[in-house]
């Protein structure tokens, strides 16, 4: 069930306090984007792994010397630095005026520059909402089985969105993030060399697009060899994600199955015709799971160093 009580509505306060804080985190998101595009999906992937473990709180921020932290546990050490950077330089940016210094928090900056990122890259811009404080817990323990797993199939993937509070078309439209995501070749190359079928390819994977895997991910490549989780346009947010999909060109199992699964494919189908339709579908689900698990009063504070509790 989901813990609603861990879910309260956010005030604008910060808008107040730092009324050019958008403005602020915008500028430095940019600037980082600008030296590197793996800004865009590292930043996204960040924000969504923080807010599913424990909450939007900015928990996978904090590093431990003893690496007992979210951000240390298997299942988030391909989480790029990238990310963790981007977030880093725009507190500073916002620091750096005055009149903001300790008055926005790490949670509320990830989220600005999560929606950066998105238009950055060509997707919806959307308002987020402000009001987070910063989680004073982070435990490698606490990853385990709040995180989809690319092997997950549709009713695994609706249980773990269901208990966020996230609906079928709610999964469907995040899972459209995977449009500007890459992925480390040894998460999928069961699907192409070791799958139990005749050619050892998972059958619901379109042949060429298997091929080509097998160019990009060698058998016994370096597992840090990454590739373009959408093959079509890889550095634009848009709804080809799910154009390809209809292809057979999902990357992982958990994407393909949104497709395969009769289920989920009509709402697949509409957002490969609608471009609309996803992007509004998109912003109304990042905005409900912006919300989760967040926290006010005396569950949080405003860190100084996104690394560290104060």
């Amino acid at each position: 069930m989901m813990q609603l009580a861990a879910i309260v509505i956010l005030q604008d306060s910060r808008r107040s306090s730092c009324p050019n804080v958008e403005a602020i985190v915008h500028a430095a998101v940019k600037q980082k984007f600008e030296q590197t595009f793996v800004t865009a999906p590292a930043t996204l992937r960040l924000f969504f792994h923080d807010c599913f473990i424990r909450g939007c709180d900015a928990s996978i921020m904090l590093a431990f010397r003893n690496n007992s932290a979210e951000k240390d546990n298997s299942d988030n050490l391909s989480l790029a630095g990238d990310g963790f950077d981007t977030v880093i330089k725009a507190k500073a940016a916002v620091d750096k005026v005055p009149q903001c210094r300790n008055k926005v928090s790490c949670a509320d900056i990830l989220a600005l520059a999560t929606r950066d990122v998105v238009r950055l890259t060509g997707g919806p811009y959307y308002r987020v909402e402000l009001g987070r404080l910063d989680g004073r817990t982070s435990t490698k323990a606490s990853v385990r089985q709040h995180l989809p797993n690319p092997d997950f199939r549709l009713d695994q993937l609706k249980s773990l969105f269901a208990s966020h509070g996230l609906s079928l078309t709610d999964l469907i439209a995040l899972s459209g993030a995977h449009t500007i995501g890459f992925s480390h070749c040894n998460k999928f190359t069961h699907r192409i060399y070791n799958f139990k079928s005749q050619n050892r390819i998972d059958p619901t994977m379109n042949l060429a697009y298997a091929r080509h895997l097998k160019q990009e991910c060698p058998a016994n490549v370096d597992p840090r060899i990454a590739v373009d989780m959408d093959p079509t346009t890889p550095q634009k947010f848009d709804k080809f994600y799910y154009k390809n999909l209809q292809q057979g060109k999902g990357l992982f199992t958990s994407d393909q199955s949104l497709f395969t699964d009769a289920r989920s494919r009509k709402i697949v189908n509409l957002f490969a015709a609608d471009a609309a339709a996803f992007e509004r579908a998109f912003v109304a689900a990042i905005t409900k799971l912006g919300r989760f698990g967040i926290k006010n009063g005396k569950q949080g504070e405003i860190r100084r160093d996104c690394a560290a509790v104060n």
